[in-house]
């Protein structure tokens, strides 16, 4: 899961911090109201961008009324006029928080843009003033510290915990000073957030490679073609092909360009985007890592890692850092025997040189067609985005007994957005999924979930149930050729259902600890372990159809799919773990005299982990969003391989019982996807499994042991 994951922890304390003083404007904001559509999935073809600046001022207002009357409660402090208070203030700010931050990631404009540069400092400032009210921290901590004479169960411990724990992390210990100082931090972060995210989008839209002569195309499948000549035509360029960094484009062209010079050129345009001329992140990079510095510090923590791993499961960088050394050894030593195998290819074809980066992708499938024969191209008729849809669909009715029904006219941000209701096996709505699926340039790279709205329990006893999306990057349909997923794409496809899942079958009782408001490094576990269902042979049989014939992908693709299963792990590993492993090191600078050389930095980390020169980061630092585009990922990218670990040792145990039994779906559904953080997520974990997991399930997965 890529991208921007708001928890529950983090939108209750928005809701909380944000909301509203009413200036209301001759035509109605829908922000301003309880939604009156049906399970309230926001007016979208009701809300204009002239809604958005006022219904935050509301909301802030609001907010602020809500958390004075908290404060101003001359009763005791209790669970009901506290916390479940602070869950439920702040209404509008909710509202237009949740649809705002959720359509700039996916369908962006300069318009909203210059909104975001308004109202994202406000939010910082009201997150800050929110956090550190000493008022109110007084009636939190209070809770916190009698939680157990005033006999309150463990799901409230936990809301009590999570928000004294957000107070605490966000200075509500500190002094008059330091507090002070520290909300001009978060301010000053805020904005420095907003600049790297609008370099990189301009930087990735800015490249392109015009190619004029078709013969630069061969090896090119003809979907990708036939987009990048309209994208050319789009563009003024009739008769030319224009290749974009989107990700539909780029992969493809480094898998099966057989020119490689321009693999070369495509590979370098990516790993060189915002690194130079106006859209420079690294003046950016430089700024946030000091800045991130004093903010530790100033919380009492050496360092960001630190900061950053104390609240979740690994505790302590350190032990973020054991955790990728354990695997780093067998990944080299995979990627190793990989790049043997594809110069193999490269010398009995002639080739006269040595692989590179940008061959990786297109040797690693030569290698593929070679060992398993099995070719990619051949295999992309069968996954047909809609096919692979019924398919994530299938899967959570046989593993979890919901069904899903399409919303054709409910409201939308977007006309490729498809919105459904979910149903249990007695006909009852349990939540509202919405999909985005396809690239466009108002679209930020990468894949992600989130929650327009939490679930959670009224005070009467009555459910709010979730609405939660999907938004991708696979290419668009291009005239009678639907689209087309890779593997990849398939297995990202259902890694963001996980996270849906997550959120849609939410059953905890508060919204402070529902849904994903979980551990950073516990939230990918059902995202990746439901990854394993996409290539099981009985699920593929329903669902992977050929999408002109509809015939049913054979037996001996199936076959070969699950042999090469592994095939290229060493370099998918490596390049995620020395991405993490960098992040983690960025975090624990504890002090920068002067800009910091981010190229030298990078390559310092190479030489000290002695990563093979034929693989590079995941992402260098200038369009590393997930640690440099907010705070959501950083010091924390190494929790995907850590909620690996959880993922590879919780599927065995699927494999041992039956990849759909039914006891074990259900003991997964209700002690993983159902509870959200109303327990510690170990104990959670191994009320499913039955013991704390192993790195050597990893190892053992990739057959790397």
């Amino acid at each position: 899961m890529s991208g921007k994951l708001l928890t529950i922890a983090a939108s209750a304390l928005l809701t909380v911090a944000v909301t509203t003083s009413c200036n209301m404007q001759k035509k109605e904001n829908p922000f301003l109201n309880e939604y009156t559509t049906e399970f309230d999935i926001p007016p979208f073809d009701q809300i204009e961008a002239e809604h958005y600046l006022p219904a935050f001022e509301a909301g802030i207002a609001q907010a602020k009324a809500d958390i004075d009357s908290i404060v101003a409660n001359p009763e005791a402090p209790t669970f009901e006029n506290t916390i479940l208070a602070l869950d439920n203030s702040g209404a509008i700010l909710d509202r237009v928080a949740n649809v705002f931050y959720s359509i700039i990631e996916a369908d962006n404009s300069e318009e909203l843009n210059a909104i975001d540069e308004k109202v994202s400092p406000m939010v910082s400032k009201h997150q800050s003033e929110f956090t550190m009210n000493d008022g109110l921290f007084q009636r939190v901590k209070y809770l916190y510290d009698n939680a157990d004479s005033l006999g309150y169960d463990v799901p409230q411990k936990r809301a009590i915990e999570s928000y004294y724990k957000s107070f605490v992390r966000n200075g509500a210990l500190l002094d008059a000073e330091n507090k002070a100082r520290l909300a001009e931090i978060n301010l000053k972060l805020t904005d420095l957030y907003l600049q790297f995210n609008k370099n990189l989008l301009k930087a990735n839209n800015e490249f392109v490679i015009i190619v004029e002569d078709s013969a630069r195309l061969a090896g090119i499948p003809a979907t990708v073609v036939a987009n990048a000549y309209e994208e050319a035509k789009a563009r003024g360029e009739e008769g030319k092909w224009a290749f974009t960094l989107h990700a539909p484009c780029r992969l493809p062209v480094l898998q099966y360009a057989a020119d490689r010079d321009l693999r070369r050129e495509m590979y370098n345009g990516y790993a060189s985007q915002a690194s130079s001329g106006e859209n420079n992140n690294i003046p950016v990079i430089n700024e946030i890592l000091k800045t991130r510095i004093e903010k530790a510090q100033v919380l009492g923590f050496p360092n960001y890692a630190a900061y950053m791993t104390e609240n979740v499961m690994a505790k302590t960088p350190e032990n973020a850092i054991n955790l990728l050394l354990q695997l780093w050894k067998p990944t080299v030593q995979r990627v190793n025997e990989e790049v043997v195998e594809m110069q193999a290819i490269v010398d009995a074809e002639g080739g006269n040189f040595k692989i590179e980066p940008w061959d990786y992708y297109y040797y690693a499938d030569k290698v593929r067609i070679k060992k398993y024969d099995l070719d990619e191209s051949a295999i992309a008729p069968y996954f047909a985005v809609d096919s692979v849809r019924k398919g994530i669909f299938s899967m959570a009715e046989r593993l979890y007994g919901v069904t899903f029904r399409e919303l054709p006219d409910a409201p939308k941000y977007h006309p490729d957005v498809n919105v459904y209701e979910v149903l249990d096996t007695a006909g009852n709505h349990v939540a509202v999924f919405m999909t985005d699926y396809f690239t466009r340039a108002s679209k930020r790279q990468g894949a992600w979930m989130n929650n327009i709205k939490m679930s959670y329990f009224n005070a009467d006893g009555t459910e709010e149930r979730p609405i939660v999306y999907n938004v991708c990057n696979f290419a668009k349909p291009n005239g009678d050729t639907p689209s087309l997923l890779s593997l990849d794409d398939v297995a990202t496809m259902f890694h963001e259902f996980g996270h849906g899942l997550h959120g849609m079958l939410s059953r905890a009782p508060y919204k402070s600890i529902s849904c994903t408001a979980v551990d950073r490094d516990f939230v990918e576990l059902p995202s990746q372990i439901t990854e394993h269902w996409a290539m099981q042979p009985s699920l593929l049989r329903e669902y992977a159809r050929h999408y002109q014939t509809g015939e049913v992908i054979p037996d001996d693709l199936i076959e070969k799919i699950a042999a090469a299963s592994a095939h290229n792990a060493g370099f998918n590993l490596a390049e995620r773990l020395a991405a993490s492993y960098l992040d983690l090191k960025y975090g624990l600078i504890e002090k920068m005299d002067g800009d910091l050389d981010v190229a030298a930095f990078e390559q310092q980390i190479v030489d000290e982990l002695g990563m093979p020169k034929e693989v590079q980061y995941r992402y260098h630092s200038p369009y590393f969003k997930h640690i440099f585009g907010s705070d959501g990922y950083a010091s924390g990218y190494y929790t995907y391989t850590w909620a690996e670990v959880l993922d590879k040792d919780g599927f065995e145990l699927f494999k041992e019982r039956g990849i759909f039994d039914p006891a074990t779906a259900q003991s997964f559904k209700e002690n993983i996807l159902e509870a959200g953080n109303t327990e510690d997520p170990m104990t959670l974990y191994v009320r499913f499994r039955g013991h704390e997991p192993s790195a050597d399930a990893v190892l053992r997965h990739y057959g790397l042991k």
